[in-house]
């Protein structure tokens, strides 16, 4: 017996009766008054960054392309010109990979011009035009794709060798503001290219990359089309999802926030130009120091260095915030953890204290106080927010150690061994256990915290010393519960998606015309957003039964521990709830020696 007794005290003595005791604690003090203080000197920390990344960033580096002089196409002088044409789209693909053109801000080395519309027909330069004008082969037959500035009376031949014409054009149609060529137009005979198939193969990846524009115009119109029934299920649904709600919007604050904050500082340098020529190492570019910097306004005219000209490298890193754009960028990252994270943990302290002050209301629902929502809601803004800030940190350098974990693993991928691939994927593997445990231990020591107003660590420790004293419970009942959650979310969100599925594909007659399915581009978008918007709505009505089973579960281990069922220390729970839960006590292993 006494090493029974010893085994249960090391995690604890059990709550002792107190008649006092109602349900969360109304006169309590605030809590880890430190990590409140360093959390909101974190928020004003976040917002300076915010406002400076405002200050010097320039969104439209991303937004607008940009011709070879640094130019916006679309915007000011270029206003009626807001396509982007390249000379020589091929030397995007076969010179570089595609994720590397993006990463350059889908820069090309070679000439780029803007243009009010992209080419309809396919031509190139023929043998007895070289020796026209350019004015005559280009600007007599519509052909306005030569840069800005070149004479009515130069050469074709001397044009095409300093390239500021193109010398040939494809049938093209704007994708992301770019010109990009049609799948089943065929190429020219082009001189440096090796065969038609390159091309063909270098035009559908291209093209694949960059035809998000047309491909986003097509999905608003179904978006335009299938609105009201992506909607229908979810009207009615509105009122129980309140505070999943309220949830939802200060998550899609925190997450707008750093994505402008983030674009922003990525836009903060100016940009950088250099010399560059297709045929660096020809004898005749010896005098000409490469990659050495220029004015794109005033491109370079050397006869002797064919194609040299002053091309985009990248953003300037001069000045403090763009010396500091890296750590910057850490800064908002973390940021954008430990906001998101400190309001799920809001989300989950305020579900727990109203759900509280409904087990430990002894006269239901007459002992249950006024408005427990907006009650817990205040409480735990008012006196907690430095404990919910402590336990989202530790969280959050878990999550940050992952993500570091996944970046080096993504860059030594190549040159890794077997060895070290089974050390990388354990260390990952235990970063993973480790952030589902701290998970569970928060979401118990919100409840704690939520019940007896006590700083996170202290909570922390007596939620996890009641569910240790309580492991089998735990097992048995607790578990088998978010079991039942998950099961009724996904038949929520295959049930939607099966629906979706046969009536956007127009597999579903006699309907009625009120009811007949639009016309699509792509029947998949709305199905995929009825999923996704049925998963969200399932997680957030499933997360506030998931916190109601667990603080009702905790507040029930502590029931037990209180009080006896006897007339002077009754239970709280409802007789209900006290028949079913007897029940499934009496199969717990040992309950009939407990009995004895």
């Amino acid at each position: 017996m006494g090493g029974k007794q010893d085994r249960n005290e090391a995690y604890g003595k059990p709550a002792k009766y107190d008649p006092s005791f109602r349900g969360p604690i109304r006169n309590r003090s605030c809590t880890d008054v430190i990590c409140c203080v360093l959390f909101l000197l974190f928020i004003l920390g976040y917002i300076v960054v915010g406002i400076v990344a405002w200050v010097y960033g320039d969104p439209r580096q991303v937004l607008y392309p940009r011709n070879s002089t640094g130019a916006y196409c679309g915007v000011g002088p270029n206003k009626d010109k807001p396509y982007l044409l390249y000379f020589n789209i091929f030397s995007c693909v076969l010179t570089a990979n595609v994720i590397t053109v993006a990463e350059n801000g889908l820069q090309c080395p070679t000439p780029q011009v803007c243009v009010s519309s992209c080419p309809e027909d396919a031509w190139t330069v023929e043998v007895n035009q070289l020796s026209e004008k350019v004015g005559e082969v280009f600007y007599t037959a519509n052909r306005n794709f030569c840069l800005p500035g070149v004479p009515w009376d130069m050469p074709v031949i001397q044009s095409l060798q300093q390239e500021l014409c193109p010398g040939f054009l494809l049938p093209s149609t704007p994708a992301l503001g770019r010109c990009v060529p049609f799948l089943n137009s065929t190429p020219p005979e082009l001189p440096g290219i090796s065969s038609n198939t390159s091309i063909s193969q270098g035009i559908s990846g291209l093209f694949d990359i960059l035809n998000a524009r047309d491909i986003s115009v097509k999905i608003f119109e179904d978006f335009a089309q299938s609105w009201y029934w992506i909607l229908t299920a979810v009207g009615h649904m509105m009122s129980t999802l309140f505070y999943p709600l309220v949830t939802f919007v200060l998550l899609l604050i925190c997450i707008v926030y750093w994505a402008m904050t983030a674009l922003y500082l990525a836009t903060s340098g100016q940009p950088q130009y250099v010399l560059w020529a297709p045929n660096a190492s020809l004898p005749s570019c010896g005098k000409v120091q490469m990659n050495t910097s220029c004015n794109p306004m005033a491109q370079p005219v050397n006869s002797s260095c064919p194609g040299l000209r002053c091309i985009f490298q990248s953003y300037s890193s001069t000045g403090l915030v763009q010396r500091s754009l890296f750590n910057l960028q850490i800064y908002v990252v973390l940021a954008l953890f430990w906001t998101v994270n400190w309001v799920l943990a809001l989300g989950q302290c305020v579900l727990a204290g109203a759900f509280a002050s409904f087990y430990w209301a002894f006269q239901k629902p007459q002992d249950i106080p006024t408005f427990p929502l907006s009650s817990a809601f205040i409480r735990t803004l008012r006196y907690h927010t430095g404990s919910l800030a402590f336990g989202a940190l530790i969280l959050t350098l878990v999550q940050m150690a992952r993500v570091i974990l996944e970046y080096i693993d993504n860059k030594l991928r190549g040159s890794q061994n077997p060895m070290a691939r089974c050390i990388m994927c354990c260390f990952k593997c235990c970063l993973w256990c480790l952030e589902k445990f701290i998970k569970f231990l928060n979401r118990n020591a919100y409840i704690m915290i939520a019940v007896y107003g006590k700083n996170f660590c202290v909570s922390a420790k007596n939620a996890f010393m009641l569910l240790m004293r309580n492991i089998v419970r735990v097992v048995v009942l607790d578990k088998v519960t978010d079991l039942l959650l998950l099961f009724g979310k996904l038949l929520v969100v295959g049930g939607v998606g099966v629906l979706s599925f046969f009536f956007f594909t127009g597999r579903i007659q006699g309907l009625g015309r009120h009811f007949e399915n639009p016309a699509l581009n792509y029947y998949w978008l709305p199905i995929m957003v009825s999923i996704l918007g049925a998963y969200v709505i399932a997680s957030g009505f499933f997360s506030v039964f998931g916190m109601c089973v667990d603080t009702l579960f905790l507040c029930f281990l502590e029931d037990l521990e209180r009080n006896d069922g006897s007339a002077d220390r009754p239970y709280y729970m409802s007789k209900t709830l006290l028949k079913i839960l007897s029940k499934k006590n009496e199969a717990l292993p040992g309950h009939k020696k407990r009995k004895k």
